[in-house]
């Protein structure tokens, strides 16, 4: 993962050019004056989007065949990111010195040379691996999926593939596929499994590099790297873990992806899993199914578009020894709520380390957050975005980034966000009424009864009218002390 990758659009000037030759005359007459010809062509109208044919990773699909094909995945809301590879040895060292930036960029901007960075993968253990555990982790927490680094930016393939030898089957003292070991896992505990595909930048098998290449034997056709590394490897992950897996996957960081590269490896897709759900990073100008905003949440989320925030659990993607800088329980059912009530579903990161041990704080934040879906699920699972036209928090003064660019920070207003179902509508408040009501915007539903989820005993009534909602009857003191949810049934 790297927010600084990011696809390059270009535009093009089209300047049209008449001229009209001036014939030799023998009677040396003049030639006659060209016709004046227009500048510029005359503008078309601007296509307006199809409302029955939605943006897709399918060619030609109906909105219906969306719909349904999408339906699991929306429904989902809370998925498990899994960054795991050899990159988790050195645990964001090199020479005793920490590299910064995230742990699974380390061999980029360490400037590591190939065959020293491929003796780390004798180091990679991965001992403690235990799918079960992984799995469980996951459903624990609430997760409906699992979305794992099938192969990252170091090109090290984290499954049993006959392309190369750069693989944690050959190159590891492990001589497993965790992949197929994770598929039927997440089978057996019903969870869907996906994969990430690093498609475009590969370190060590001769793909893209972001800013630039370190090492003389890194040089190689690029077209050579997508034609015999990653599409082969592509057909491997398609066809190798069952019918219903990959359910997702996950491209990124489209380094040096040509409209003609993305189309040679969407035809795979389209020829071995046509319909398998694509994120938007292939590259060329591909669209695919969901938006993947990196590490923020958008402040009104992706309206028309099935939206995904993937974030870290601490500072970083992959594992790195020191980054002990944990999202708090609260932080991680605010970012869930705020995601789910703009439509969007939530990709929360995990960075098992070389043993292939998820960190123990990953594993208790984790466990906390189920305990909270345990109750409050129904507010999340199945829903779609607040039937509220407003935005949550207001935008700070523009600031310059690092980059010297101007920005406009969004600041979250942090006191209640809402999801709706059919015959509900579900508030999610965090801060708490001390007086026994919470009043909110008026909603044209006609509202007909009030629950607690986390106190289906206490008593609550609600009045309406066109300056608002009042819920009345609340106890004293919060049921949750991080989010409760009110059920308001119609």
């Amino acid at each position: 993962m790297d927010t600084t990758v990011k696809t390059l659009l270009f535009a093009s000037l089209l300047l049209p050019l008449s001229i009209l030759p001036i014939r030799a005359d023998t009677n040396n007459a003049v030639a006659p004056k060209p016709t004046p010809v227009a500048a510029t062509p005359t503008p078309k109208p601007k296509p307006t989007p199809d409302p029955e044919h939605p943006v897709s990773s399918v060619p030609g699909e109906t909105k219906a065949q969306h719909d349904a094909r999408m339906g699991w995945w929306r429904d989902a809301k809370f998925g498990m990111f899994v960054h795991w590879g050899v990159y988790s040895v050195p645990a964001g060292y090199y020479n005793s010195k920490r590299v910064a930036g995230y742990g699974e960029w380390i061999m980029n901007r360490g400037k590591i040379p190939m065959a020293e960075y491929q003796t780390f993968a004798q180091q990679f253990i991965s001992d403690k691996f235990d799918a079960a555990q992984f799995v469980a982790a996951a459903k624990n927490a609430g997760m409906k999926y699992i979305v794992i680094t099938s192969k990252h930016h170091d090109g090290f393939a984290m499954f049993k593939t006959k392309v190369n030898g750069w693989n944690i089957f050959s190159a590891t003292p492990f001589k497993k596929d965790p992949l197929e070991e994770l598929a039927k896992e997440c089978r057996k505990q019903g969870i869907r499994l996906g994969f990430y595909y690093s498609q475009a930048q590969d370190w060590n098998n001769g793909g893209a590099a972001t800013r630039g290449k370190w090492d003389k034997a890194q040089e190689y056709s690029m077209d050579d790297y997508i034609d015999k590394t990653a599409i082969p490897q592509i057909k491997e992950i398609l066809t190798n873990y069952g019918s219903d897996t990959p359910a997702v996957v996950w491209w990124d960081t489209p380094v040096d992806m040509t409209p003609e590269r993305a189309a040679r490896i969407d035809a795979v897709i389209q020829k071995l899993r046509p319909g398998l759900i694509q994120n938007n990073r292939l590259g060329g100008e591909f669209k695919g199914d969901t938006e993947t905003p990196e590490q923020n949440i958008p402040p009104q989320g992706y309206p028309g578009r099935d939206w995904e925030t993937c974030m870290t659990l601490n500072g970083t993607w992959g594992f790195t020894k020191d980054d002990h800088n944990w999202k708090s329980l609260e932080t991680i059912i605010h970012n869930l709520c705020d995601i789910a009530s703009k439509g969007g579903n939530y990709l929360l990161n995990v960075g098992p380390d070389s043993h292939g041990e998820i960190p123990p704080e990953s594993v208790k934040r984790l466990a906390e957050v189920g305990e909270w879906m345990k109750v409050n699920g129904e507010a999340i699972y199945g829903t779609t975005a607040t039937p509220f036209d407003m935005l949550m928090g207001s935008y700070g003064p523009t600031q310059m980034d690092k980059k010297g660019k101007p920005v406009t920070p969004f600041i979250p207003d942090w006191k209640w966000r809402a999801t709706s179902k059919p015959g509900h509508v579900y508030l999610m408040v965090f801060a708490w009424p001390d007086k026994g009501s919470y009043t909110i915007p008026a909603l044209k539903q006609k509202i007909t009864g009030a629950t607690l989820l986390a106190d289906p005993t206490a008593i609550l009534s609600v009045t309406q009218d066109d300056k608002g909602t009042t819920i009345s009857g609340l106890p004293p003191k919060a049921p949750d002390a991080i989010a409760s949810v009110i059920d308001l049934k119609y």
